[in-house]
C-alpha cells in the first residue's frame, strides 16, 4: 500500500467522498488537519466485563453473540426501537436503541461485537441503553476502534459524529508516513515526551488515559517550543540590527518634566527612565509598555518622542534633531495623541504633524498652524523639519519617507508593531526603536510566551486626584432606578457613554468583519432608537459606528466632548459600538453604561469602563444584564472585585483563554497550543529548552529540520 501524505488532500482517502463537505465544516482539508483534529474528551469503556456482573450504573464494555434483535415503532410516540438480546458465556442482556432503525441490519442474529454503554433499569430488568457497537472475530482478542477501550470524542458536525472521524483516523494512521521529528531528542527525554508518531497514535488511541495526556503535552509543547524559539531569534535579529542612540542629559529630561502641569507617578518615571535607557543604545528598543486607561501612558511616550527630536542642552529640535513616529489605530486617537503632545509641550518648535487620511496639521511651538497639504507635509517630513509625525496607516503609505526616523510607538498594536516597523524602515539602514503600547492588561503567562521578544515597563496606578470608578451590576429588575440616576446626572451636566455588544451570532463560516459590522450596527441603531424614543426622548442622543463616514465620526466625537459649550450644542449620550474602546477621552463624561454586559469578556469591560473616570469627578459604569446564570454573575463580580486590570486578566485568562486577549485567529496557535498557553509550568519548560539549544547551536545548524520547521511556524503564526 503506498503511504499517504501529511499535504495529501482529504479526498484521497477512500471512502472520504460522501463526507467531505461534512470535512470542509470541521476545517479538515487534508491528512494533517484530520491528524491534528484531536479528541476534545476520551471515554472509558476499557473495563470489558462479562454480562453476570453489570449492575445498575456500571458504565462498562461486553462481548457477546446477537441472539436475536427486534426492530418495533411505539404507537403513542410513534418512535422506532431496536431490541437486541445479547449473550456471553455468563449471562444475557437486552441493548436498546431509540431511532435508529439501521442497527437491525447492522447487527444481525449470530453477529459476535463488542457493546459499550450504560447500564440501567428500565421496568425491572437491566439493559444497555444505546450502547456503542462493533464486530469481534470469535477470539476476540483484536484491537477495538469504539469499544473496550479508551474511546476518543471529536468535535462533530451534522453527519458525521465521532464514530465516523474514529473510523478515517484509525485508516489514516496505517497509511501515513512516517513523519520526522524535528525536536531534538534530549528535550524529549528530559520531559519524558513521545515522539511525534507515538505521540499521533496514543492522542487518538491511547491504551491509557495517562498516554493521551502525555501526547496531548506533546504536541502543545511543540507550538510552545517554537513560539520561544521564535522570540529568541527575533531578540538575537534586533541585537544586530543598528539603530540611532538617542544621546541625552539627565538634566534636560528634568527640565522638561518640570514644564508638565502635574507630577508623574513613580511608575511612569520607571518606564520612562527603562525607555530611556533603551533607546540610548545602538541596538534596536522593543519594548511594551503597559497601563489601565488613563495611566499616562501617552505623556510617557511623548517625553521619549521630545527626547528623540531634541538634540542635548536645547529645549527646542535643531536639524540634528532625528525624529518620532506615533501610530494609532485609528484616527480619533491619532487625533487625541496629537492634542495631548500640543497641549504638554508648546515650547517644542520642531513640528509635531498629524497626519491621517483627510486631515494634516502642523504645530511649531505655541501656535497651531493652519491645515497644510498633504504634499508639503510629506515633503517637510522626508526633509527631517518635522520631527513628530502621528497618524494611522496613512504614515506607512509609500509617499511617506523619513529623513532619520529614530523611534516609533504604536498604540493599541503590540501585534502589529514588527510589520508596521519594517515598512517604515524600508529605504533606511537603521531600525527605529519601537515602543508598544497597550491598556489591554495582558497576563503574565502570554507576556512570557507569545509576547516574549518584547521587553516590559508596567504603569500600576493612576495619575493623583482620580476617583476610583462605582461600578454596579444591574438586572432587569433595577433598570429604571438606572434610567432614573443616569438622567439625574445629565441634568448635572454630565454625560454617558452606551456601549452594545453584537446580540446576534453568526456562524464561523459567514464570520466575515462585514457581517460582524452590520450586525454591531443593527444592534447600535436599535439601543439609540430605544433610548431615543422610549427612554430618553427629552435628552441629545448621538450614534457611533465603525460603518460611519471619518467625517461624520468626527462631527460626532467632536460634538460630544464639548463639555463646556451650550446644552443646545452638546451630546448628553453617546451610543457605541465597541469602536469607543479605544481613543476616546471626554473627562466630563461621568457614566458608561453596557448593554449585554455578558458579552464582552472582562478585559474588555475593563477597557470600556476605563473611558470614564478621565477627571476629577465621581464617576460611574452600570453593568446591565438579561443574564441570570450564576457563573455570568460571578464573571462580572470578579470586574467589581478587581484592584487592577493585571489582576482582572489573570482572572478572565482563567475564565474564558487566551484567545479573549489574542483573537484565535490572528495568532494562528492551534487549540491544543491555545490551551496550554494557560500552563505556566509546561511554558517555563518549553522556554528552558528552547534558550538551551540556542545556546547550544545559534543558528540551528546542528537540527536543520528544526530549522525548517521554524521557519514554517513563523509563517503560520503571525503576531505582528
Amino acid at each position: 500500500m503506498d503511504k499517504v501524505r501529511l499535504d495529501s488532500p482529504i479526498s484521497d482517502i477512500h471512502g472520504t467522498a460522501r463526507f467531505l463537505s461534512k470535512l470542509k465544516r470541521l476545517e479538515i482539508h487534508t491528512v494533517k488537519d484530520l491528524l491534528w483534529h484531536f479528541p476534545t474528551r476520551y471515554e472509558d469503556w476499557s473495563e470489558i466485563s462479562p454480562i453476570a456482573d453489570l449492575r445498575p450504573g456500571d458504565e462498562k464494555t461486553i462481548q457477546g453473540e446477537v441472539i436475536s434483535i427486534n426492530l418495533v415503532r411505539t404507537p403513542r410516540r410513534r418512535m422506532f426501537v431496536v431490541e437486541a438480546l445479547i449473550s456471553d458465556d455468563s449471562s444475557s442482556i437486552t441493548a436498546v436503541w431509540f431511532n435508529q432503525p439501521y442497527i437491525k441490519r447492522s447487527l444481525p442474529q449470530g453477529k459476535l461485537a463488542s457493546f459499550s454503554g450504560k447500564a440501567t433499569l428500565y421496568k425491572g430488568r437491566l439493559i444497555l441503553q444505546s450502547p456503542t457497537y462493533e464486530s469481534v472475530t470469535s477470539d476476540k482478542q483484536q484491537a477495538t476502534r469504539h469499544t473496550g477501550r479508551i474511546v476518543p470524542i471529536y468535535r462533530e458536525t451534522k453527519g458525521l459524529t465521532s464514530k465516523g472521524i474514529r473510523y478515517f483516523v484509525q485508516l489514516i494512521l496505517e497509511q501515513v508516513e512516517s513523519l520526522q521529528e524535528f525536536i531534538p531528542e534530549r528535550v524529549l527525554k528530559n520531559l519524558n515526551l513521545p515522539e511525534v508518531n507515538e505521540a499521533l497514535h496514543q492522542i487518538h488511541f491511547p491504551d491509557k488515559r495517562e498516554e493521551a495526556a502525555q501526547a496531548r503535552k506533546s504536541f502543545a509543547f511543540r507550538d510552545l517550543f517554537l513560539l520561544q524559539l521564535k522570540n529568541l531569534e527575533q531578540r538575537e535579529v534586533l541585537r544586530k540590527q543598528k539603530a540611532y542612540p538617542t544621546k541625552y542629559e539627565m538634566e534636560d529630561v528634568k527640565n522638561l518634566l518640570n514644564t508638565l502641569p502635574y507630577e508623574l507617578t513613580a511608575s511612569q518615571k520607571r518606564s520612562l527612565w527603562e525607555i530611556l535607557q533603551d533607546i540610548s543604545h545602538s541596538h534596536p528598543m522593543n519594548r511594551l509598555l503597559q497601563g489601565d486607561v488613563g495611566s499616562g501612558k501617552t505623556i510617557v511616550a511623548g517625553i521619549a518622542a521630545i527626547t528623540t527630536a531634541t538634540p542635548p542642552n536645547n529645549l527646542q529640535a535643531l536639524p540634528a534633531g532625528r525624529q518620532a513616529a506615533f501610530l494609532a489605530p485609528t484616527e480619533i486617537l491619532a487625533r487625541q495623541h496629537f492634542q495631548t503632545l500640543t497641549k504638554f509641550f508648546k515650547e517644542f518648535t520642531g513640528g509635531i504633524a498629524l497626519l491621517v487620511a483627510k486631515e494634516t496639521r502642523v504645530f511649531y511651538g505655541d501656535e497651531l498652524e493652519a491645515p497644510v497639504k498633504k504634499s508639503q507635509l510629506v515633503k517637510d517630513i522626508a526633509s527631517g523639519k518635522i520631527k513628530i509625525v502621528i497618524g494611522t496607516h496613512a504614515l506607512i503609505q509609500k509617499s511617506v519617507n523619513f529623513n532619520e526616523l529614530a523611534l516609533v510607538v504604536v498604540d493599541e498594536q503590540h501585534r502589529f508593531g514588527v510589520k508596521q516597523r519594517a515598512e517604515l524602515l524600508r529605504r533606511s539602514a537603521y531600525w527605529p526603536h519601537l515602543l508598544s503600547m497597550s491598556a489591554t492588561p495582558i497576563p503574565r503567562t502570554l507576556m512570557l510566551s507569545v509576547f516574549g521578544d518584547l521587553d516590559l515597563s508596567l504603569i500600576q496606578e493612576l495619575p493623583k486626584g482620580r476617583k476610583s470608578i462605582i461600578t454596579k451590576i444591574v438586572a432587569p429588575a433595577n433598570r429604571d432606578k438606572a434610567y432614573a440616576f443616569i438622567r439625574g446626572e445629565v441634568r448635572k451636566g454630565k454625560q454617558v457613554f452606551v456601549v452594545c455588544p453584537r446580540i446576534e451570532t453568526i456562524d464561523k463560516e459567514q464570520e466575515t468583519r462585514e457581517t460582524i459590522q452590520k450586525l454591531e450596527v443593527k444592534s447600535v441603531k436599535e439601543e439609540y432608537e430605544k433610548l431615543t424614543n422610549k427612554i430618553f426622548p427629552d435628552l441629545r442622543i448621538a450614534m457611533l459606528h465603525g460603518k460611519m463616514k471619518s467625517d461624520e465620526k468626527k462631527k460626532i466625537m467632536s460634538a460630544f466632548a464639548k463639555a463646556s459649550a451650550d446644552k443646545d450644542e452638546r451630546m448628553d449620550i453617546l451610543v457605541s459600538t465597541s469602536v469607543i474602546e479605544v481613543g476616546v477621552d471626554v473627562p466630563n463624561a461621568t457614566i458608561m453604561m453596557i448593554e449585554g454586559a455578558e458579552r464582552f469578556g472582562l478585559a474588555q469591560l475593563y477597557q470600556f469602563r476605563g473611558r470614564v473616570g478621565r477627571g476629577e469627578k465621581q464617576s460611574f459604569c452600570f453593568l446591565f444584564t438579561e443574564s441570570t446564570n450564576q457563573l455570568v454573575h460571578k464573571r462580572l463580580n470578579s470586574l467589581l472585585a478587581a484592584k487592577n486590570g493585571f489582576e482582572l486578566a489573570e482572572e478572565d485568562l482563567k475564565i474564558r483563554g487566551p484567545g479573549e486577549f489574542l483573537g484565535e485567529s490572528q495568532t494562528g496557535l492551534p487549540d491544543i497550543a491555545m490551551k496550554a498557553l494557560q500552563d505556566p509550568e509546561l511554558l517555563r519548560e518549553a522556554r528552558t529548552a528552547a534558550e538551551q539549544v540556542i545556546k547550544d547551536d545559534p543558528e540551528l545548524k546542528k537540527h536543520p529540520l528544526l530549522r525548517e520547521r521554524l521557519r514554517q511556524f513563523q509563517k503560520e503564526v503571525h503576531p505582528e
